[in-house]
C-alpha cells in the first residue's frame, strides 16, 4: 500500500541528512501555517479591541471613567454622547459626508498616520514646533462631547516626541473650548516611573479646570513646567518628576496641536471668531482636496531620531512632582 511504502521509505531514511531535512522542513510548514492561520482569524478580534480601546480613552479624557464598567458601556456611552467629525486641519472646518465622498475619503477607515507618511497629500509641521516630526496628515479626527443636539465639549487627539517614543492622547475641553475636562495618553514607550507617568492618574486629575488660552487671545497659554505648578495657576502644570524631555514634548504637542496651526482654528470656527495670529502655524498649509481613501486616526508622519534627546531625561531634582498630587 503507497501509505506503506511511504512509511518504509521514512524509516529507511529518517538518519539521513535527506530525512533529516524533509521532517524539518514539514514541521516548518505545519507551523507557520499554524501561525498564519492563527493570525488571519484573530485579526477581527484585534482590531474590534483596538476600536473599544480607542473609544475608552477618548471617553477616559472627556470624563466618563466612573461610567464605564465594561465594553458593552464603552460603546453605548460613546454612541450616545459623542460624534466624530473629520477636520481639514488646515482650515478647521469639519467636512460633511458630501465631500468626503467627493475626495475619496471613508471616515470609519481614513488612517491619519498612514496618511501623514504619504507624500502626495501629507503637510509640513512649522519646524520645531513638533521636535522630530515634519509632517502631519491634511485631516484629523475630532470628537464633539454632546448631549442631544448641545455640544458640551471636545476631544482632541494629540501627539508629538517625548525621550523615547512618540506619545499618542486626547485632550478633552469643556464646551468654552478652553477650559481642560481631561487629557489620556493610550500610546508611548517612555520610561516606567519617569515619562511613563503621563499615566498617572494624579498627575492626569491635575489637568481638569486649567485653561489652555487666556480670554480674548487665540495664542496657547497651558503650559507644562520644569518643576510645580503654583495652586492658584490656572495656565500651568507639573513638570513629570525625573522626566524633564517627556515634559517638554507633552508641552510641545499641546502648544502646537490647540495653536493656530492645528485644532485652534477648529474650536475659532466653533466658538465664531476669527483666530489671530498667535501660535505656531505650518509652513505651506495642503488643500484636504488632496486627501484619498485608506488613511485614519490621529498619527504621525516620520518619527526622527532622538539625538536631541542626550541628556537622558534628565534626572533633576527640580523637576516637577507628577503623581504626588498637588
Amino acid at each position: 500500500m503507497p501509505d506503506e511504502g511511504f512509511s518504509s521509505w521514512l524509516q529507511s531514511n529518517r538518519d539521513s541528512w535527506f530525512g533529516t531535512f524533509f521532517v524539518a522542513l514539514t514541521l516548518c510548514l505545519v507551523c507557520s501555517g499554524g501561525v498564519a492561520l492563527t493570525a488571519v482569524s484573530l485579526r477581527d478580534w484585534q482590531n474590534a479591541n483596538k476600536a473599544i480601546d480607542r473609544k475608552k480613552n477618548v471617553l477616559l479624557a472627556a470624563g466618563f471613567a466612573d461610567q464605564i464598567q465594561s465594553s458593552d458601556d464603552v460603546n453605548r456611552i460613546f454612541e450616545q454622547s459623542i460624534r466624530k467629525e473629520l477636520v481639514d486641519v488646515s482650515t478647521g472646518k469639519a467636512l460633511s459626508d458630501d465631500q468626503l465622498t467627493k475626495l475619496g475619503v471613508d471616515p470609519q477607515t481614513y488612517d491619519v498616520r498612514k496618511a501623514a507618511k504619504d507624500a502626495s497629500i501629507n503637510v509640513d509641521v512649522q519646524a520645531g514646533a513638533l521636535p522630530g516630526i515634519s509632517k502631519r496628515a491634511p485631516l484629523a479626527e475630532v470628537y464633539k462631547i454632546v448631549d442631544g443636539e448641545q455640544v458640551q465639549g471636545y476631544i482632541f487627539p494629540i501627539y508629538g516626541n517625548g525621550l523615547w517614543s512618540t506619545l499618542y492622547g486626547f485632550l478633552a475641553l469643556a464646551g468654552d473650548g478652553q477650559t481642560v475636562l481631561g487629557v489620556t495618553y493610550y500610546e508611548h514607550k517612555e520610561t516606567p516611573g519617569l515619562g511613563g507617568e503621563v499615566e498617572n492618574k494624579k498627575w492626569k486629575a491635575s489637568w481638569a479646570g486649567k485653561k489652555v488660552y487666556r480670554d480674548g487671545d487665540s495664542e496657547v497659554a497651558l503650559t507644562v513646567l520644569k518643576g510645580r505648578a503654583a495652586k492658584d495657576d490656572a495656565y500651568a502644570i507639573d513638570g513629570l518628576s525625573g522626566a524633564t524631555i517627556t515634559s517638554k514634548g507633552v508641552d510641545n504637542m499641546v502648544k502646537y496641536w490647540m495653536g493656530t496651526g492645528a485644532f485652534g482654528k477648529y474650536l475659532a470656527n466653533e466658538q465664531g471668531h476669527s483666530p489671530s495670529s498667535g501660535g505656531p502655524s505650518d509652513a505651506d498649509p495642503s488643500d484636504a482636496g488632496h486627501a484619498d481613501a485608506g488613511h485614519a486616526d490621529a498619527g504621525h508622519a516620520d518619527h526622527d531620531d532622538h539625538d536631541d534627546h542626550d541628556d537622558h531625561d534628565d534626572h533633576d531634582d527640580h523637576a516637577g512632582h507628577a503623581g504626588h498630587g498637588h
